[in-house]
């Protein structure tokens, strides 16, 4: 731990990997299939990226773990030096409605790909993800949708705390540390019983999943507190899948130090941008004429060189530079905008960060 701030629970520390040490808060942009979408790596290290995530679930699908071990690896199968942390694909198995059977054994599912049937269990989960070697691998969990009963999240809760138990036994790779996730829906005290369940067991490090999945944002705000509440201050804090500007200051104030988040290329693919002023909508009519830079207060390549007017022209025309262009800018945005937390944390100044950020986009915003 290098720095906290007064009257928040916000922390800035440094995460060592095998691939690299990690400076926190950090923002990880999210290579799924092996790949940050529209970038390369030597893009995504010009822009500022120090880890990224990739998903078990869609590389055990294809191109297959076993062809990625004989590669070498994740990292030399995709010619990145960085960090990698891999999720276990719970979450995606978890939202294949009408395809998947969950038992307490595992998830039976069905490729979304060519239909064929798996069977994934915590042991198989911590085995791919070891054959693909991630730096950060991730306990097999149940990720309830929003909304659902208590009862239920209770007994996917069970399941949860069960699986990270045979993930841990399971795990045999000494270069690899194994998070466990902490579930329990928008439920305070679900949140509470998994973390201390979690806690008991032992991590290395600690998630926080099962948020930004359709829940109102101050219900999300109290399940995450009712979690961090019982987790240990000396281990990292990563909240899965959660990342707009907005839940990052408000994240990072209640003491998260990792988030990743598919947004910045996402909603590049569609032609906006995230700025300092907010977001820009680039494919809209106002900037046909519009010669500024896409964002007058930001360095990066992108900003340097090409204009609204000309973006906007890109991805009118379909033609793909204007996606990568807008996810190249939207990555930098989203490390520099965390870089800065991480400075204000060091300096002392998040507090005043934090209030200049809500008056900017509001108490509940992005």
């Amino acid at each position: 731990m290098e720095a906290t701030a007064d009257g928040t629970k916000a922390r800035a520390g440094v995460l060592t990997t095998p691939h690299g040490v990690i400076e926190t808060p950090v923002f990880m942009p999210v290579g799924t299939q092996g790949t940050v979408k529209g970038l390369s790596s030597r893009e995504l290290t010009q822009a500022g990226a120090g880890i990224i995530l990739a998903n078990t679930y869609h590389l055990y699908l294809r191109p297959g773990h076993e062809v990625i071990r004989e590669a070498g690896g994740l990292h030399a199968f995709m010619n990145w030096s960085g960090g990698i942390l891999t999720d276990s694909g719970g979450f995606q198995v978890a939202s294949l409605a009408g395809l998947r059977e969950i038992t307490e054994d595992g998830v039976k599912f069905t490729s979304h790909i060519d239909g064929s049937t798996h069977f994934l269990r915590p042991e198989a989960a911590v085995a791919i993800q070891e054959a693909l070697g991630a730096d950060i691998i991730m306990a097999f969990d149940e990720c309830v949708r929003y909304p659902a009963s208590y009862d239920y999240v209770k007994a996917a809760n069970m399941r949860t705390v069960k699986w990270a138990g045979r993930c841990k036994e399971a795990k045999s790779r000494e270069d690899q540390a194994l998070f466990g996730i902490v579930q329990g829906g928008v439920f305070p005290d679900l949140r509470e019983e998994s973390a201390k369940a979690l806690v008991r067991i032992g991590f290395p490090g600690y998630a926080i999943g099962g948020l930004s999945v359709g829940e109102p944002k101050d219900e999300m705000l109290v399940a995450l507190e009712s979690a961090i509440a019982h987790l240990p201050e000396d281990k990292p804090r990563y909240l899965m899948g959660v990342g707009t500007p907005w839940d990052f200051v408000e994240g990072v104030a209640r003491g998260v130090d990792m988030f990743d988040c598919v947004l910045p290329t996402r909603i590049a693919r569609h032609g906006t941008a995230f700025t300092a002023a907010g977001k820009v909508i680039v494919r809209d009519k106002p900037y046909e004429r519009d010669f500024s830079p896409l964002d007058p207060l930001c360095d990066c390549m992108v900003c340097r060189n090409y204009t609204r007017a000309y973006l906007r022209h890109l991805i009118r025309a379909k033609e793909m530079l204007g996606a990568r262009l807008l996810s190249y800018h939207n990555v930098y945005f989203f490390i520099k905008f965390m870089r800065d937390i991480r400075n204000a944390i060091v300096n002392g100044t998040f507090p005043q960060f934090r209030e200049d950020f809500l008056r900017l986009c509001g108490t509940i915003g992005e």
